[in-house]
């Protein structure tokens, strides 16, 4: 597409995912020779586009825009188990209940969103990635997409569970993110250094990880005079991403 710029790409297994950066006239200008030219700026808004050379893509419904080649598309269920019991998961989790799956070698293409969009990968079929809540946006069809509970859950909010979507397996993937690339906050945890983030900054994190979810205080008095949510405490090593630069309100912070 000549009207968008390429921001971030990634290849491997038979997927070639590009996200793309729109663009729109801003003025027009003519040259010595009496050639109209026009100038572009970046809008804001951004799209995936996933070159399919013999593999396939889950994409979240909805998304799709439109493909070229052979394409076929069949709508899949994200998750082993019976319709009711991946609906009742899926209430909690703030994501669909099933993906629409694409596959054969040609082009897909998805609509223009005004969220930015990050591509990541696993290296081993049993790696694991937890997203924040609705970040699912397309994933390799070597990848699972489920849902994760919390039972760890401390304070006055124990028992409550929390529902987080869950990656499993090899491939490349997309998350929806709320600030570009290059605002996201990626950190190292290592053994024995720990790390306690606030649920509004929480991106994607390795299912490595041991992980816990509780007030910043302790007791519900004391968390509501210091304004803070649930919190993310993490333990032993993996990686996490975080959206510092994000001004928004997570179902971390306000389950319960």
């Amino acid at each position: 597409m000549e009207h968008t710029q390429v921001v971030q790409e990634e290849r491997g297994g038979g997927l070639h995912l590009r996200v793309h950066a729109l663009t729109h006239v801003t003025r027009f200008s003519r040259s010595a020779e009496g050639q109209l030219n026009e100038h572009r700026d970046l809008d804001g808004r951004f799209m995936v586009e996933a070159r399919l050379e013999g593999g396939g893509v889950l994409l979240e419904p909805g998304a799709f825009l439109y493909s070229v080649g052979r394409i076929e598309a069949e709508v899949r269920q994200q998750q082993a188990g019976g319709f009711l019991r991946r609906a009742v998961a899926t209430a909690g989790s703030g994501e669909s209940a099933f993906a629409t799956h694409f596959g054969g070698r040609g082009t897909v293409w998805t609509e223009p969103s005004n969220r930015h969009f990050l591509i990541s990968s696993t290296d081993r079929p049993d790696d694991t990635v937890l997203l924040d809540d609705g970040a699912f946006y397309l994933a390799q069809d070597t990848m699972q997409l489920g849902s994760h509970r919390h039972t760890n859950i401390s304070g006055a909010l124990s028992g409550n569970g929390l529902q987080q979507p869950k990656l499993t397996g090899q491939g490349l993937f997309v998350v929806e993110s709320p600030v570009p690339v290059s605002e996201v906050e990626v950190i190292e945890v290592n053994a024995g250094q720990g790390l306690v983030v606030d649920g509004d900054m929480m991106l994607m994190y390795t299912g490595n990880l041991q992980v816990s979810l509780r007030p910043l205080v302790r007791g519900l008095r004391n968390m509501l005079r210091s304004g803070e949510g649930l919190v993310y405490t993490f333990s032993g090593e993996g990686t996490v991403f975080l959206t510092p630069t994000a001004r928004r309100v997570s179902a971390a912070s306000v389950a319960g």
